[in-house]
C-alpha cells in the first residue's frame, strides 16, 4: 500500500485528467454538458457519453470519425459508451497514441441511475488506466426543483452528492415563490451536510464555469504542485462531524446513513502499521467507505508525506510527495461513509498508534489475532 518508490510517483509525466459528471435523471446534466463543450476552456477534450440520442448534441456535431465517435465544433472528441468503460478509455488512448485524436482532458458522463463509485474504482484499479489517467474530480448535478424528493427516494442520488468534488445546482431560475426559494435554501443545507467539502455552484447564476468545475484534484495543473489543503478540506469535515453530533437523526433516512468526518494526529506511524490499518479498514468496512482521502506522516520518512485516496475497497496507488506542501505536518484523513460511525475508524487508528481506549483492543490484540480479516501475525 505505502510506496517504497522515489519522488516521481505519478507514472507518466502527464496523466490525463478525468472528470466524472454524474446526477440523477432529469437533473440537467445534458444542459450543463452542452454549455461546457462549447466553452473554449474545454477545447481538446474527449467526452464520453452513453448514447448520442440521449443528449442534445446534434447541433454541435461536425462529422463522424468512426462508428460511435464524432468531432464537435469546439474541437472536442465525443464518443458513446457502449459496453465496458475500460474499453472506451483504452480506445481513446489508442487514438491519442496513434495520432488519430488530440485531447488533453476527458469528461465522462454517467447515466442518471448510475452509482458513481464503480466508475471511480475502474480508473483507480486498472493497472494501465491508473498510469494514463488521473481522477480530476466528480461533478454532481442536482435539480433545485425536484432534488429534495430525489434524495428522499433514491440512495444512488445521495451517493452521487456524497462523493462529489463539486455540486451544481440547476433550475434555480424556475423557482418563483417564497416557498420554493425556502426549499432551495433547505436543499443547500442538506447538500452541505451530505458533503461539507464540495462547493455548491448555481448553474443559472453562471457559477458552473469550467474554471470552477475543473482542476479540483490533488495537483494544481498550472503549477504542477499538490494543493493538499484544498483537496482534503479537512476543516469542513470536522465542522460537519460536530454538526452531526448535535442533531437528531433518523437512521432510516438516506441522508442520515451518510457520515462525513476527519481525524488528525501529529504522531508518525510506521509504514507497515499504516498498511495494516488500511487493510483492516478496507477488509471490514470496504463497502461502506464511499471515499477516503488523506496525507500521512510515516515514521520512516517523516519529511516526505504520502497521499492516499480510496473508494470503497479500491485504493489508488499512493503518491509520495517530496516535501510537506504547507506548514501543517500532521497526518490528516477525511472520510465519507455509509452506515459506519466515525468511532469505528478512529478507534482502529488510535489502536494502531498505540493509543487504545479502555475496553477497546490495542495494537497487539489487533495484530496477534487469527480471527481478524487478514489473519494476524504469521504463526
Amino acid at each position: 500500500m505505502v510506496p517504497a518508490f522515489p519522488e516521481n510517483a505519478l507514472g507518466p509525466a502527464e496523466p490525463i485528467p478525468l472528470t466524472v459528471l454524474t446526477g440523477f435523471l432529469g437533473a440537467g446534466k445534458t444542459s450543463l454538458l452542452n454549455r461546457l463543450v462549447t466553452d473554449p476552456a474545454l477545447a481538446e477534450t474527449a467526452v464520453i457519453i452513453n448514447e448520442f440520442g440521449e443528449i442534445g448534441l446534434d447541433h454541435l456535431l461536425v462529422k463522424p470519425i468512426r462508428e460511435g465517435v464524432v468531432l464537435l465544433q469546439s474541437g472536442c472528441l465525443c464518443c458513446t459508451l457502449r459496453g465496458d468503460l475500460v474499453d472506451a478509455l483504452e480506445q481513446l488512448l489508442r487514438d491519442l497514441d496513434n495520432g488519430r485524436a488530440v485531447f488533453r482532458r476527458v469528461v465522462l458522463e454517467t447515466t442518471g441511475l448510475a452509482d458513481p463509485v464503480p466508475v471511480l474504482q475502474t480508473t483507480m484499479a486498472h493497472p494501465y488506466l491508473v498510469m494514463r489517467y488521473r481522477l480530476d474530480g466528480v461533478i454532481a448535478v442536482v435539480d433545485a426543483v425536484n432534488g429534495a424528493a430525489t434524495l428522499d427516494e433514491h440512495m444512488e442520488a445521495v451517493k452521487q452528492v456524497a462523493v462529489a468534488d463539486r455540486i451544481v445546482l440547476t433550475k434555480t431560475d424556475l423557482l418563483t415563490t417564497p416557498e420554493q426559494h425556502r426549499g432551495r435554501d433547505t436543499l443547500a443545507v442538506r447538500l452541505r451536510r451530505l458533503n461539507p467539502a464540495a462547493p455548491i455552484l448555481d448553474a443559472a447564476a453562471n457559477e458552473a464555469s469550467p474554471e470552477r468545475l475543473l482542476a479540483c484534484g490533488l495537483f494544481d495543473p498550472a503549477r504542477k504542485i499538490p494543493d493538499v489543503k484544498r483537496w482534503l478540506a479537512a476543516e469542513a469535515y470536522a465542522e460537519a462531524d460536530d454538526d452531526h453530533e448535535h442533531h437528531h437523526h433518523d437512521v432510516n433516512r438516506h441522508d442520515d446513513r451518510i457520515r462525513a468526518f476527519s481525524f488528525a494526529t501529529d504522531t508518525a506511524i510506521p509504514a507497515a502499521m499504516f498498511d495494516l490499518f488500511i487493510e483492516l479498514v478496507r477488509s471490514v468496512h470496504g463497502p461502506n467507505l464511499l471515499r477516503l482521502k488523506g496525507i500521512v506522516k510515516l515514521a520512516e520518512t517523516p519529511t516526505s508525506p504520502v497521499v492516499i485516496h480510496g473508494v470503497q475497497h479500491i485504493f489508488h496507488p499512493a503518491v509520495r510527495l517530496p516535501r510537506w506542501p504547507d506548514g501543517d505536518e500532521r497526518t490528516r484523513i477525511v472520510l465519507i461513509t455509509r452506515d459506519l460511525a466515525p468511532d469505528a475508524v478512529k478507534g482502529l487508528f488510535d489502536a494502531f498508534l498505540g493509543a487504545g481506549a479502555p475496553d477497546q483492543p490495542d495494537r497487539a490484540a489487533l495484530l496477534d489475532n487469527p480471527l481478524i480479516p487478514f489473519g494476524g501475525v504469521d504463526r
